[in-house]
């Protein structure tokens, strides 16, 4: 009986112990996006705390920064942010803090960025679409991160070379999945305009009902266009995106049937932000391996 009472406030003090907060003395380092947060985390590793400011399924063209977000923001040691206005207002935050915030988009030249076909001056965000620029976008991360904290720059380093030679992988392997979609079929239209980086990779005609930025809206006269172009094309599928209501998609559709085209939904893309942790887009390299597989499967053997 003894040794039960023993044994009974052992268990509830190790309890105790356990529920204490953890202080993680970490540096901080601070992410907007989750598909940026991923990529951080490979090269981090443990040797830094990485958060992210929007979770799965959040637009980050939409997001608008909260009082705790601004706190974070002060909290944080090193930030990093795509840049070239994917966050919108929040990016004009980050802008006057330049010694602590970086953008990771600049790494990249003019002549591997394109523009957007919503402003001429305008530059595309959507940089994580063509795998190869993501992969460079990762040394760079390596090479801020090894500035920021020199006495792990080694580790940084080398998770970066690792990670960076997974990402130019997967990029051949995306690239000879989608050569199996004939060229009469290599057409990708999708809620928003998101897809132009992975279409110039790729070797895929993209077009999107929204432009590039989901702050755009689209009307009647845009649904009448896609739909005329699906039709004449003689398109078989389109896709929906996640973190997009389907119904502009679904509107596509429709109308496309009514001029006696069968139309199908092609299957959900993940477009501005990973999934969930029980999804298979979950990942940065989960998200472009599902992408493809949908793509494929939606294009490559319809009649």
């Amino acid at each position: 009986m003894l040794w039960n009472k023993i044994y009974f406030f052992s268990l509830i003090i190790l309890l105790m112990a356990c529920s204490k907060p953890y202080d993680d003395t970490r540096p901080r380092v601070l992410v907007t996006n989750n598909i940026l947060a991923d990529a951080v985390r490979q090269v981090a590793g443990s040797d830094l705390r990485v958060d992210a400011l929007m979770g799965a399924g959040t637009d980050p063209h939409l997001y608008k920064a909260r009082f705790s977000d601004i706190e974070r923001i002060e909290k944080a040691d090193l930030i990093f942010y795509n840049g070239l206005y994917l966050e919108g207002k929040l990016a004009e935050i980050l802008d006057q803090i330049p010694n602590k915030a970086v953008p990771v988009s600049r790494v990249l030249s003019d002549t591997e960025l394109m523009p957007s076909g919503d402003e001429e001056s305008a530059i595309d965000p959507h940089i994580w679409f063509d795998v190869s620029l993501w992969a460079k976008v990762v040394r760079g991360i390596g090479d801020d991160l090894s500035a920021f904290d020199p006495q792990n720059a080694s580790s940084y380093q080398q998770r970066a070379a690792d990670y960076a030679a997974q990402l130019e992988q997967l990029h051949l392997e995306v690239d000879s999945l989608m050569s199996t979609i004939p060229a009469e079929h290599r057409i990708l239209i999708t809620a928003h305009d998101a897809f132009g980086y992975f279409g110039r990779a790729y070797d895929m005609e993209v077009r999107g009902l929204q432009g590039i930025s989901t702050v755009s809206e689209y009307g009647i006269r845009d649904v009448s266009s896609l739909v005329q172009f699906v039709t004449d094309r003689r398109i078989p599928a389109v896709f929906i995106e996640s973190g997009i209501p389907p119904r502009s998609i679904e509107s596509v559709i429709a109308g496309a049937r009514q001029r006696g085209h069968r139309l199908i939904e092609g299957g959900m893309l993940y477009g501005d932000s990973l999934g969930g942790a029980d999804e298979p887009g979950s990942t940065y390299i989960g998200m472009m391996r599902h992408n493809v597989s949908t793509i494929v499967q939606a294009l490559a053997n319809h009649p």
